[in-house]
């Protein structure tokens, strides 16, 4: 286990070998409908063989915890095309020979499971970038070390960060089977893991047509944020924000496409400023719904905002929302407004860094 780390984290902290890794890795729909259940796996984890010349404490453990969060802190902020390659020097480097130490059994049980939250964090981060065949070799292996380490938390946490690229490539009838995975794996879960989980599940089964499961979930997701803790203990976790986004998705789906507006402006207001990829890629979302029903006047408004945060963050899905309103726009041309929003939405793009502009979507 700990060689297969260091050579994914190897290949992917190597500029000269992260294109060639993106572009043979691609999202395998059949490899994520097959992913076995949490406790039914037992048999196939091959255990991380212990050093006896090297032993960790919790001293350890607690580092690579902060070290995650403060990753995790500048890929809100920035994106996972600056963070990534941090993540994965501090895979092959620290937590891959933490992996291999002796230790009390205590100890090693919460460094496999502060190794399986890193290797989720780095492939969500992997995800943003639009790497998501990357991305779904390192949730698979975060689900391996949080079976080992007997984590049901990380591991239904990771299951959902599938569902979420699965249902952004598309496959909806995954996505719903993820989410539903994710749930089943946590269903002791306080309310704000219940309604993180159920939000999921409703998009899913709203992108995937079944409309009495979305409004039944997205239902349970709202009851259970009224049972959360108060809004000022939500900072970085699942929140009001977030359960607007959802309900949107969920609306939008169904045919309520002002509501979904309205919900996605309500989402943006009650963001965390820190989260400058997030508001990237939502007010692009904005404006795209916008512009579908017509009113393309307060599009390019949001438009114009995306573009202002824009250079600031290094993502391939916000590389996406650039490239979408682009071509949303191009029909629109002789209009004023989305005239002069598509020359500086071109001209944006051309002054983004050369690797910013080689980045693709992996599919």
């Amino acid at each position: 286990m700990a060689t297969s780390l260091i050579d994914l984290g190897s290949a992917d902290m190597d500029p000269s070998r992260r294109s060639i890794l993106g572009a043979v890795s691609v999202f395998s729909a059949a490899v994520a409908m097959n992913v076995p259940a949490y406790g039914e796996a037992a048999d196939r984890i091959e255990t991380v063989k212990r050093d006896p010349h090297t032993r960790i404490g919790q001293g350890e453990v607690d580092a690579v915890a902060a070290m995650t969060e403060k990753i995790s802190d500048l890929d809100d902020q920035f994106g996972g095309r600056t963070a990534r390659p941090l993540a994965a020097a501090f895979l092959v480097n620290t937590i891959a020979p933490h992996l291999k130490a002796d230790a009390p059994e205590d100890v090693r049980r919460a460094m496999l499971s502060a190794a399986a939250d890193h290797l989720y964090l780095t492939g969500y981060m992997a995800m943003d970038e639009r790497r998501d065949g990357l991305a779904q070799s390192y949730y698979l292996k975060a689900l391996e070390l949080a079976q080992e380490a007997r984590d049901p938390l990380t591991y239904c946490t990771t299951l959902r960060g599938m569902s979420v690229m699965a249902v952004d490539l598309g496959h909806s009838r995954v996505s719903l089977r993820l989410a539903e995975s994710a749930s089943a794996v946590a269903p002791q879960a306080g309310p704000r893991m219940v309604a993180f989980l159920a939000g999921q599940q409703a998009h899913a089964a709203a992108r995937n047509g079944d409309r009495g499961t979305a409004l039944a979930k997205i239902g349970e997701a709202e009851r259970a944020m009224e049972r959360a803790e108060s809004k000022a203990k939500a900072f970085g976790s699942y929140d009001s924000s977030s359960l607007a986004y959802h309900v949107a998705q969920v609306r939008y789906e169904l045919g309520d496409k002002e509501v979904a507006i309205d919900l996605l402006e309500e989402s943006d207001r009650l963001r965390h400023s820190v989260y400058r990829r997030g508001r990237v890629r939502h007010l692009g979302l904005v404006a795209e719904r916008k512009l579908e029903v017509g009113r393309i006047e307060e599009a390019c408004g949001h438009w114009h905002l995306m573009l202002d945060e824009y250079p600031h963050v290094q993502s391939g899905r916000c590389d996406d929302r650039l490239k979408s309103m682009l071509a949303a726009l191009s029909p629109f041309r002789r209009h004023p407004h989305a005239r002069d929003l598509y020359d500086r939405g071109r001209a944006t793009r051309a002054n983004a860094p050369a690797r910013r502009r080689a980045g693709g979507t992996s599919v």
